[in-house]
């Protein structure tokens, strides 16, 4: 495989699980101290979905969620999304965590916010969510595969309409 069909292929790694994460060197009195771009966003509390939205980035930003609350539960938390979407159980963890903590989320779509992005996008504060200029959002009715046995798929069926009623 040449370099720009990795560049191009739609299995290509993320820069985070590859470690091409950039570093922040902040000077003080007391020397330097380097932190990885993400951890000093979350200084600020930035928090970020960037990829599927699966079981791994799910806790990830609940945990991060929870830990700003625990820091400042009157402080705005701004949750910046480039999702395509995925799992429906990953992402209502993370919606069940902006709607029970204290502080506000302030959602924003860079790139795009689709399907269970999309979800989480809308899940942000009345008044604050927002959208880059060219960004993309798109939402559609819940979806659903299953095999097996008549009364499998009624279950999952009728799971199905749950969320899309919910």
């Amino acid at each position: 495989m040449h370099y720009h069909e990795k560049l191009l292929s739609p299995h290509r790694q993320e820069p985070q699980s590859i470690g091409l994460i950039p570093m922040v060197v902040e000077t003080s009195g007391r020397g330097e101290r380097a932190y990885d771009i993400y951890s000093r966003l979350l200084k600020e509390r930035v928090v970020f979905l960037v990829g599927e939205v699966n079981d791994h980035s799910a806790n990830l930003i609940v945990a991060q969620m929870l830990f700003l609350e625990s820091e400042n539960p009157d402080k705005d938390i701004h949750f910046y999304i480039n999702s395509p979407g995925g799992s429906v159980t990953a992402g209502m963890a993370i919606y069940d965590t902006m709607q029970f903590i204290k502080p506000d989320i302030s959602t924003l779509c860079v790139g795009q916010a689709a399907s269970m992005g999309a979800f989480l996008l809308t899940a942000g504060e009345k008044g604050k969510r927002f959208c880059l200029p060219n960004s993309r959002v798109m939402i559609h009715q819940p979806l659903g595969g299953f095999r097996g046995q008549a009364s499998d798929i009624e279950i999952h069926a009728r799971e199905i309409l749950y969320l899309k009623q919910r």
